[in-house]
């Protein structure tokens, strides 16, 4: 069943162009020139209930565009949307009682307010009786560990209990559907893991739908099963992650110590990446060369030590990029 529907979606700005200096922005407040810059083109795509999605793309792709769409913030040009039944444009006040933001850029909450009371305040917003609200920050409290500083001024929280507490915050009122813009931004190593995996056990035990725009490419691939990546305001892959996987990594990354030197110049399907005498880092497209031929042609005899590994995901979505934007 389809929690949000979006077809042949378009959105354009009109945006003031300015000359250079003070001659310039005099001349543009007499006789302004505009441009109309297409940020979302004719894009159609649909999530079921319970999917967490990637929805990714380089800074000006058009994502949050998008999002702000889904979420009502902004009215479409053109095309249509669903989300949970109703539509953003029309339903927008009933659709703010379905869905829940964070963004790890921006707060929510009211800095000199403990989380406890926050909560209590989001509850009120959102016509929840106070027995209720109770009970969800308990249950709430319990699922993402918050005891310790529940009761400490937000200002006071480290960055990672503050996006804890941005997330408890926006499922107070049960959302169906979760939109998360960035919320592991600025977090050390160890609380992105602690994040992460209090997201899996949201959307496990809430069975709520998630939204993910992430420039960390460790937050798709431990979050998400399906990417979504638009660029220049169109969709250029919707597939599982599984399958760009399987379709994108024909490369391999051969590392190889060797105690004689290999000239592999010329080899077709073979690409030095790095060579340093008896150190040499390969790449191997599969489609054109086997790894087994590649290491025939280092000769084993030869080698002192080697490690094969797959093509970083992160060269593989900025690949996707580029092909995005030759289209």
């Amino acid at each position: 069943m389809a929690v949000i529907t979006v077809k042949n979606l378009t959105k354009s700005f009109k945006v003031k162009q300015k000359e250079k200096g003070l001659k310039g922005s005099l001349k543009s407040l007499v006789k302004p020139k505009y441009k109309i810059i297409k940020a979302v083109k004719n894009i159609s795509f649909s999530v079921e209930k319970g999917e967490m999605i990637a929805f990714i793309g380089p800074n000006g792709a058009g994502k949050s565009t998008s999002i702000k769409m889904m979420t009502g913030i902004l009215f479409p040009d053109s095309g249509k949307m669903e989300v949970l039944g109703l539509d953003p444009v029309k339903d927008r006040k009933k659709l703010a009682y379905e869905i829940g933001c964070v963004f790890g850029q921006k707060e929510q909450l009211w800095t000199h307010l403990t989380p406890y009371d926050n909560f209590k305040f989001f509850g009120a917003i959102y016509d929840i009786p106070e027995p209720v609200v109770e009970k969800k920050i308990e249950e709430l409290n319990e699922l993402f560990e918050l005891s310790e500083f529940i009761n400490t001024p937000v200002r006071n929280l480290s960055l990672g209990q503050r996006i804890r507490c941005e997330i408890v915050a926006s499922l107070i009122h049960e959302p169906k559907v979760l939109f998360l813009d960035e919320p592991t931004i600025g977090l050390d190593p160890v609380v992105k893991e602690n994040i992460r995996v209090l997201i899996k056990r949201m959307n496990k035990e809430y069975k709520t739908t998630v939204v993910l725009t992430s420039h960390d490419v460790s937050d798709i691939e431990k979050l998400c099963k399906r990417v979504i990546i638009v660029n220049n305001g169109q969709i250029v892959m919707d597939d599982t992650m599984e399958n760009l996987k399987y379709h994108y990594l024909n490369k391999k990354i051969v590392e190889v110590k060797m105690n004689k030197q290999v000239n592999l110049d010329d080899e077709e399907g073979i690409t030095i990446l790095k060579d340093k005498g008896y150190n040499l880092k390969i790449e191997v497209d599969t489609k054109k060369k086997s790894v087994a031929d590649a290491i025939k042609l280092l000769n084993p005899d030869n080698m002192v030590d080697i490690n094969i590994s797959n093509v970083p995901l992160e060269q593989i979505i900025s690949d996707i990029y580029k092909d995005g934007d030759k289209k």
